[in-house]
């Protein structure tokens, strides 16, 4: 899978490119005032990149829902959920990888506030095995970080301020790559603005908010007069996702959004002024009215009908019950492709919410239905595979995994070949194998994993005047003595 992007087109008609795992790293500032084309840009970038990455989109004016018909997004309404359930929401979102535009066109500007700093704080709070990279868009960004106090409560503000310094501060470690856009870069708080590398900036006509772009492009001051002459739908790139050096940009067409939206002038109804008159002003009274009573309540049933009712669901839960499925195949599957990663060069050596993913990918791909192993279990069920622990009988598997239980997750892969290599009377463990299953190349590292084992009492580490290591396992027979 290709990394790199169109965006759009130069001065001379050359495609300029942007790539996408270097914005995961670097983030994106987007300035502009209204009608220079934003939005736009913002709806290219994610339909460019919509099969390569998660997205989110914190949505204020309902822009973005067209997204779902042609890209899968999911849309959820802010203004249909508690603070308690958008919280789930965002939860879920990072656990499934579900690419969704946060609609929050249906509340009031600080409910928004709210909804969205409680949203990004979610996210950004997730467990560490769910992060996973996304792509986080925030269109209106001065709303949602202020530069100074407004009519909002401070509370808000705070709330909020925060949500969003940890997406744009502190969000790359946790995947979530920040991409804000703003109509005025002086009402956006600098802490926010000054963590992004990378800048589209759209056509602006205030001298303070000119004076800041140019210096984020690195452009003399006497060249801001540039950024007012910029025509719509062109920005100025500047960072390392996309150029070097600033780079007049025009961006490419769009799939979806509102088609029928005109921006330009259209022919008024020719309608006589007598008749027009006559359609504002006649039978107001009936719009006016109070709006019909709600429908009476359906009448509460019968206690005849709810004692047949109860009798039949009794009947029910005393039926036979269905036939198990067998998923007998697909457990094996799946251990055969543990087994397959386990073995495969360099996998050993990736994260483990990487190798989750590659993993819940392969299984997507053979289309594989049935229980799924949660990240818990699959990482205990790679470093058995790793080890090659299958290999040996139930009863001694049992007896090392019974050893194994107080070991941490990320040590339990090197544990189990030492355990393997103690049982088969190998006092001195192949280092390469034990830096592969702690996924290192580094031998400083092996030997601290050595003594942080020892400590916690799971080996017994000696070493001899010539450097050569002996490791035993307590609790452990060796098969000589077996």
């Amino acid at each position: 899978m290709t990394a790199q992007i169109t965006i759009g087109t130069d001065s001379a008609g050359k495609p300029v490119e942007f790539d996408i795992e270097e914005l995961l790293a670097t983030r994106l500032l987007v300035q502009g005032n209204s009608g220079s084309g934003k939005s736009h840009l913002l709806r290219r970038l994610l339909e460019e990149s919509a099969g390569m990455v998660q997205q989110v989109v914190i949505d204020p004016e309902g822009d973005f829902p067209s997204l779902a018909e042609e890209f899968g997004h999911v849309v959820i309404d802010g203004s249909a959920y508690s603070p308690g359930e958008i919280e789930a929401l965002a939860r879920r979102i990072r656990e499934h990888r579900a690419s969704v535009v946060l609609d929050l066109d249906g509340l009031e500007v600080e409910q928004q506030i709210r909804c969205a700093a409680q949203f990004l704080t979610a996210l950004f709070d997730a467990p560490r095995e769910h992060w996973y990279p996304a792509l986080v868009v925030v269109d209106e960004a001065q709303m949602f970080a202020p530069a100074a106090a407004g009519e909002m409560a401070e509370d808000t503000r705070r709330m909020t301020l925060t949500a969003m310094t940890n997406l744009m501060c502190r969000g790359r470690k946790r995947g979530l790559a920040g991409i804000v856009a703003t109509q005025r870069l002086a009402k956006l708080a600098k802490n926010v603005a000054a963590e992004a590398s990378n800048f589209l900036m759209g056509r602006t006509f205030l001298d303070i908010d000119m004076v800041r772009a140019a210096d984020l492009l690195g452009m003399e001051r006497r060249q801001a007069e540039r950024i007012r002459e910029l025509e719509r739908g062109h920005f100025l790139a500047l960072g390392p996702a996309i150029t070097r050096l600033p780079l007049a940009c025009k961006i490419g067409p769009v799939k979806t959004g509102n088609q029928v939206r005109s921006e330009g002038l259209m022919a008024l109804p020719d309608t006589a002024p007598e008749d027009m008159a006559a359609l504002l002003t006649t039978d107001l009274a009936s719009d006016v009215a109070k709006a019909p009573p709600p429908p009476a309540p359906p009448p509460a049933p019968r206690v005849e009908d709810m004692e047949d009712s109860i009798a039949r669901a009794e009947e029910r839960q005393v039926e036979t019950p269905a036939e198990p499925v067998d998923t007998s195949a697909v457990a094996r599957r799946i251990g055969e492709i543990i087994r397959e990663l386990a073995s495969e060069e360099g996998v050993a050596f990736q994260s483990a919410s990487a190798q989750y993913q590659t993993f819940l990918s392969r299984c997507r791909r053979e289309r594989l239905i049935g229980p799924m192993p949660d990240m818990r279990a699959f990482r205990r069920r790679f470093a058995v595979a790793g080890a090659g622990l299958e290999e040996l009988d139930e009863v001694l598997q049992a007896r090392i995994m019974e050893l194994a239980g107080a070991v941490e997750e990320d040590l339990l892969g090197p544990f189990l070949v030492i355990a393997k290599a103690a049982h088969a009377g190998e006092t001195q463990v192949d280092e390469n194998e034990l830096a592969r299953a702690y996924g290192t190349s580094s031998p400083g590292r092996v030997r601290r994993l050595l003594d942080h084992l020892e400590r916690q009492g799971l080996v017994v580490v000696r070493e001899d005047f010539g450097g050569d290591r002996t490791v035993m396992v307590p609790g452990l027979e060796p098969l000589a003595n077996g």
